[in-house]
C-alpha cells in the first residue's frame, strides 16, 4: 500500500458544546465505530479510533470498498449498524469476535455500513492539509456513485436545518449534531471539531454498588434501576465518575443501606455461595471482567445525567447530577423519559437499512 497519506492515523476529535454554533459546516452525529478506510487498489484497511485495524471483523466493508469507493483514498467516517429500529450499537460490538468462522456469519446476517463524512486523500493528493470546504466538495465528488454499503453521510451549513436534524434524527439513533469550521484543515488526534449531545435528566433508584479497586472503602460505581409497567426493577446503568474523597464518602454513607441479595429484586447471584456473593462474575464481553456488586435496600433516588437510551439502558456511563430525598423510589419509572420521535435512518441516508432477509 502506498498511498499519500498512510495508516495509522488517529481521526480528529471533536469537543461538547452546550449549544450548535453559528457559521460552521452540520453533520449528524452517528453512533458506531469511528474509522477511517484506506484503500490502494486491492489493498483495503480499516483503521480505529485507536489506530487498531479493524479489517477482520468486517470482511463485507473491505468488499464494499473495492466496489464503491475510488481506486485510491483515504476517508474518515463511521461504521454502523442499520436495523428497523434505528443504529444498533451493541451488535455492532458483537461484530468484534476473536473467531473468524462467528465473523464471516455475523457479517452475513448483520452487515455494517460505512459513513463517509471527511476526506484525507485522494489518488495522489494528500487533502488533510485543506480547508474543510475544499475536503467536503471532493468527496461528494468522489462519492457520486457509491451505495448500497458505503454513503455520505448529509451535510449543511444552514443552522436551523442542524437544530432540526439535532430534534428530529434521534429517533433514529443518532447522538447529536457534530459541528465543523469551513477553513479547518484535518487535524488527527486534536479536539478542532465541535459536538452537541442530548443531555436529559432522569430519577433512578440506586440498587446497589460495587467497590472501587483502590480498596474495600471506596464506591466504583452505583447501580441504577427504574421500574416496568410491571412493577419490576430494571436495571439501567450505573455512575462512577466520583473524586476519590467523594468514593470513600459515599461507602460509609451507604453502609446502614447494605443488605442481603435474598428478598433483592436484583438476586442474580442466587446460585453462588455466600463467600462469593460480593465477588459474582461473568461478563460476555470479558470473561475476566468482575461484576460483583453490593446490594441496598431500595431508599435512595439520584437524579442522573444522561444522552439517550440504547434499549431499556443508558447508552452511555449516566453522570450523577443530584440525590433527590424528596422522591419515593417506586415513582422512578420509565414514564419519565423523554420519547424521541422515530425516524427512518433512510429518510436521513437513502439506502441505510437493515438487510432484507
Amino acid at each position: 500500500m502506498q498511498l499519500p497519506v498512510m495508516p495509522p492515523v488517529s481521526p480528529m476529535l471533536s469537543k461538547s458544546l452546550a449549544e450548535i454554533p453559528a457559521g460552521m459546516s452540520y453533520e449528524p452525529k452517528w453512533d458506531g465505530f469511528r474509522s477511517i478506510c484506506f484503500r490502494d487498489g486491492d489493498e483495503v484497511e480499516w483503521g480505529s479510533r485507536n489506530e487498531r485495524p479493524l479489517t477482520r471483523y468486517f470482511p463485507e466493508l473491505v468488499a464494499a470498498a473495492k466496489a464503491e469507493l475510488p481506486q485510491r483514498c483515504v476517508i474518515d467516517g463511521e461504521i454502523v449498524l442499520p436495523t428497523d429500529n434505528g443504529l444498533d450499537f451493541e451488535a455492532l460490538q458483537l461484530r468484534l469476535h476473536p473467531a473468524a468462522s462467528r465473523v464471516r456469519l455475523l457479517a452475513e446476517q448483520t452487515p455494517a455500513h460505512f459513513i463517509a463524512f471527511d476526506l484525507l486523500a485522494l489518488g495522489d493528493e494528500d487533502y488533510t492539509g485543506r480547508p474543510f470546504a475544499e475536503r467536503r466538495a471532493a468527496l461528494v465528488d468522489a462519492l457520486a456513485d457509491c451505495g448500497p454499503s458505503i454513503h455520505l453521510t448529509p451535510a449543511t451549513t444552514n443552522l436551523t436545518t442542524a437544530q432540526q436534524w439535532f430534534a428530529e434524527f434521534e429517533g433514529a439513533g443518532l447522538d447529536g449534531v457534530v459541528a465543523k469550521p469551513l477553513d479547518l484543515t484535518y487535524q488527527p488526534d486534536k479536539r478542532v471539531m465541535f459536538k452537541v449531545k442530548h443531555q436529559r435528566t432522569a430519577d433512578c433508584v440506586v440498587a446497589g454498588y460495587r467497590l472501587h479497586k483502590s480498596g474495600p472503602d471506596a464506591i466504583g460505581s452505583l447501580l441504577l434501576g427504574l421500574y416496568d409497567d410491571d412493577g419490576s426493577l430494571a436495571s439501567v446503568g450505573v455512575i462512577g465518575a466520583f473524586p476519590m474523597a467523594k468514593r470513600r464518602e459515599l461507602f460509609a454513607e451507604l453502609q446502614p443501606l447494605v443488605t442481603e441479595f435474598e428478598g433483592h429484586p436484583w438476586n442474580w447471584a442466587a446460585h453462588v455461595d455466600a463467600d462469593a456473593l460480593r465477588r459474582y462474575g461473568g461478563s460476555r464481553w470479558n470473561a475476566g471482567k468482575d461484576l460483583s456488586f453490593v446490594p441496598l435496600r431500595l431508599e435512595r433516588v439520584v437524579e442522573v445525567r444522561y444522552d439517550h437510551m440504547e434499549g431499556e439502558r443508558f447508552r452511555h456511563t449516566a453522570q450523577f447530577n443530584r440525590w433527590r430525598p424528596d422522591r419515593d423510589p417506586r415513582s422512578c419509572t420509565y414514564a419519565q423519559l423523554d420519547q424521541p420521535v422515530t425516524f427512518e435512518l433512510s429518510d436521513i441516508v437513502p439506502g441505510l437499512r437493515a438487510p432484507r432477509v
